[in-house]
């Protein structure tokens, strides 16, 4: 275990023992429904973990690199903000294939475009948001989102 994690997990315990001696009867409903959350989590996070480390696994590392890697040019960079785009993944989940497309050797733009462009650009979610924004607005933010995140990929690529 990290060093980071004991003491997120201190902090953490040390605050419910404050939260207790105020109000014992909020701080247990709070743990309830945070435990509750927390199952409600589970089973989607574990599914689509298990779902990216096989295809991490049966993907040859050398492909990974070459499609997604630091030589991958344009081409890297645009499969991770297409795929990003139309993945809908929420965001806890895609730190762990983030980690684990690094080890596979993709580069850190073409993860840093596939993080932002999933988080910022709602392909999925478009109808949705076009119901409630109007077309014009979420297009627009949609498409100004895509290319910020492909620049924010390229910046991180830059500075690391």
């Amino acid at each position: 275990m990290s060093t980071n994690a004991i003491i997120y997990i201190a902090v953490c315990v040390v605050l419910v023992i404050i939260s207790f001696a105020f109000n014992r009867q909020k701080t247990l409903m709070g743990l309830k429904r945070g435990w509750n959350m927390f199952k409600n989590i589970l089973v989607p996070f574990l599914t689509i973990l298990i779902l990216v480390s096989v295809l991490l696994y049966l993907i040859p590392s050398s492909i990974i690199s070459r499609y997604l890697g630091p030589d991958s040019g344009a081409i890297g960079l645009g499969i991770a903000a297409v795929v990003g785009s139309i993945t809908l993944i929420p965001g806890f989940i895609s730190y762990p294939i983030a980690a684990g497309l690094i080890k596979q050797g993709a580069s850190y733009t073409v993860v840093a475009t596939f993080m932002t462009t999933l988080m910022m650009v709602g392909v999925v979610t478009l109808p949705l948001e076009i119901k409630y924004f109007g077309k014009r607005v979420a297009i627009t933010r949609n498409m100004l989102n895509f290319v910020a995140a492909v620049i924010i990929g390229l910046v991180v690529g830059l500075v690391l």
